[in-house]
């Protein structure tokens, strides 16, 4: 008989999940609706730091970047924008905003993880850094997942915090040498990471690998980590992540030494997710020619997106006054060079920026495809309606797929018949709530509990 991942319980902390966790996928593309719901279905969700203020100007009532635009608009004709940066004032009670927002709307037996990206400069990077941080230990989060970047100084930034060895603590590596590197920088506060994420070269988004990742493969890395947590005699969970597809994939992971999945691209369809309904179509309407992984991230990392994202060879302006989350602490951002290094047509509009993109801008429009390797077959996991548009599953349906499905089988979404199908699609197109607070983002949510197929 064919096992099913819901034979197999996530160990953390004295606490038990189902072994399946949502990743972090910034900016509000996994929303707090969609962790919540991961939560109250035993499984662990990731909402994602990236923009912080910008999330709790959304949904908090807060106007952090509006006051931070007028701050510094005499910086708007400089290249190099040295000075201007965000308060770590600001950045906390930014963070706090949000998670603390999400933590009070939490119900069911999972946890909600936060992820924080340490390429995340802010103009500040180490002051920004530990902000973002302590409020998201203050906003009570059950875990803190460090991304983007080797994080070899992280640690001590909150060691001093009452909740340091509370708070479930994991870092995302891509190499068993990135882990080591951490593995030292965290003896030298005597706290270990809790879990380990080993994000593979088929994940979306920003990618741990050079031009070469094509040569890595993520089972090979997962068996180099766990063997070298086994030399240092250290019991740490391996959460692999990154072309996790199916629940049997799951399944193999585990069965070769993982304690959960980390899964993403196939959430970015679910009415929980943040992207509008129209760019979840285009996600359903991809083939696989369209997936790239290039280079047109000022963060400095190769980045997997759908070739169709209107982030690439665009001129927009930068608008580092209200935003700047990518400036490092010398006011520097690689898009700024590449734009004021454009020229101009002969009508005198700005050509478009071929090498960099404005990234800030771009994520918060949603105009950033980003992608796992496998979204080209999101076509696969629900139905196809006779308008010629697809259905958006809730992301139970998509979590119940994992847990019970068997054999590398996908189990479509159960609905009663296609005009019910009809129906809620069309209810569907109006995109992200306009709403505000994180409780008008679980307003709609199903109720159920967990069921099979």
């Amino acid at each position: 008989m064919s096992v099913s991942l819901n034979n197999f319980r996530f160990q953390l902390g004295g606490k038990e999940y189902l072994p399946i966790i949502t990743g972090g996928m910034g900016v509000n593309i996994s929303t707090a609706k969609l962790a919540l719901e991961i939560a109250r279905l035993g499984g662990i969700g990731h909402i994602s730091d990236a923009m912080s203020p910008a999330m709790s100007d959304k949904y908090c009532g807060t106007h952090f970047q509006a006051s931070k635009g007028k701050e510094f608009r005499e910086f708007s004709r400089l290249s190099v924008k040295d000075g201007l940066k965000w308060s770590t004032e600001t950045t906390y009670r930014a963070s706090y905003n949000y998670i603390s927002d999400t933590m009070a709307a939490k119900t069911g037996p999972g946890a909600i993880w936060v992820n924080v990206m340490e390429k995340l400069g802010m103009g500040a990077p180490r002051e920004t850094l530990k902000a973002r941080l302590e409020g998201a230990i203050d906003a009570g989060v059950d875990g803190i997942t460090l991304s983007a970047g080797l994080h070899s100084s992280t640690l001590p930034l909150i060691e001093d915090h009452p909740r340091f060895r509370d708070v479930s603590l994991g870092v995302i590596v891509s190499s068993a040498r990135a882990l080591k590197i951490f593995l030292r920088s965290a003896q030298r506060v005597n706290r270990p990471p809790d879990y380990v994420i080993v994000e593979g070269p088929l994940a979306g988004g920003h990618l741990g690998f050079g031009p070469d990742w094509k040569k890595h493969n993520l089972t090979a890395i997962m068996a180099e980590v766990i063997e070298l947590l086994r030399g240092e005699s250290l019991s740490i969970p391996v959460i692999p992540a990154g072309g996790v597809f199916t629940g049997t994939d799951a399944v193999e992971f585990i069965n070769a030494g993982a304690a959960a999945v980390q899964v993403a691209t196939r959430f970015t369809i679910t009415r929980e997710c943040g992207l509008p309904s129209n760019v979840k179509q285009v996600y359903l309407d991809s083939q696989e020619s369209d997936i790239v992984v290039n280079m047109t991230s000022p963060t400095g990392y190769p980045m997997r997106m759908l070739s169709s994202s209107p982030s690439l060879r665009s001129n927009q302006k930068p608008n580092c006054e209200s935003l700047g989350y990518i400036l490092d602490g010398q006011g520097r951002c690689s898009y700024l060079e590449s734009y004021d290094k454009t020229g101009f047509d002969a009508s005198g509009k700005k050509l478009p920026v071929e090498d960099k993109m404005c990234i800030c801008t771009h994520f918060l429009k949603y105009n950033c495809y980003t992608c796992g390797h496998f979204a080209f077959r999101l076509k696969e996991t629900t139905y196809k309606l006779p308008s010629g548009s697809f259905y958006l599953p809730w992301a139970r349906d998509i979590f119940n797929d994992y847990l019970y499905s068997v054999d590398h089988q996908i189990m479509l979404p159960n609905v009663e018949n296609r005009e019910v199908l009809e129906s809620t699609m069309t209810s569907s197109q109006s995109g992200p709530s306009s709403q505000s607070g994180i409780e008008s983002q679980i307003s709609d949510r199903p109720r159920s509990a967990v069921i099979g197929f």
